[in-house]
């Protein structure tokens, strides 16, 4: 089954007096536990595209099934937990809250699906433990470095284990060296747990390391090869 299915899903928007096409009727396929790379220039859709995954935003044409349910027409009471339970996200800026330390920062998503305080803590120093950060769990994101705070931010995508983590440019803000760790971190993280990892990305080593690698352009998504992204999909393995 599909974890990701898009079917001619448009977005428009208004910008003065002009109505801008971002997506263009674009199909797309994943299944389930692959890394998909999405590139293309500025402007393109890259982040758009997340957002309409995501459920962040919604499209103004198009069909979106996320896990088998389709999504694009549900309630914004039944989508937000629906979006906590399936999705979780790492920004480009990270987008830690500066007052919570690293624990409580991951702990965060935990509070709306209601588990019980300790419970949530619990659970956040595990998924620090795991991407190596165990012994800054109680340091205010003011004390980390770029790369540690990318780190709580994939943490904090991971604690509540949603089956897709959605990624707009997670390297942009790191030097090289911390960059490949960073992506080193999260590939790993997505052949061991079998989350599915969708890119939004202008960074080649992050394609290079993808296994299914889109490109956007003029609103249109494209395999690398040049083909629409929804052919190809049943064949290949993502």
């Amino acid at each position: 089954m599909e974890i990701v299915a898009l079917r001619k899903v448009t977005r428009r928007y208004l910008v003065g007096s002009q109505v801008v096409t971002v997506l263009d009727g674009v199909d797309l396929s994943l299944r389930p536990g692959g890394f998909c790379s999405i590139s293309g220039p500025s402007g393109s859709g890259k982040s758009t595209l997340l957002n309409i995954i995501g459920l962040i935003d919604r499209p103004d044409e198009g069909r979106i099934v996320i896990d088998g349910a389709e999504v694009q027409d549900m309630p914004e009471r039944r989508l937000a937990p629906f979006r906590s339970r399936h999705i979780g996200f790492v920004f480009q800026s990270f987008h830690l809250i500066p007052v919570l330390t690293a624990a409580e920062n991951v702990a965060w998503p935990l509070y709306f699906q209601g588990v019980a305080s300790k419970m949530r803590l619990a659970r956040a120093r595990a998924m620090l433990e795991r991407v190596g950060l165990a012994d800054h769990a109680d340091r205010l994101p003011r004390r980390l470095s770029g790369g540690q705070q990318q780190r709580v931010a994939i943490a904090r995508a991971l604690v509540a284990e949603p089956r897709i983590v959605l990624a707009d440019e997670p390297t942009a803000n790191l030097d090289r060296k911390t960059a490949e760790d960073i992506m080193s971190l999260m590939a790993g993280l997505n052949a061991d747990s079998g989350i599915t990892l969708i890119a939004a990305t202008h960074d080649p080593m992050v394609i290079e390391r993808s296994s299914r690698r889109l490109k956007i352009a003029q609103g249109r998504l494209s395999d690398e090869r040049g083909d629409s992204a929804s052919k190809g999909a049943s064949a290949r393995h993502d």
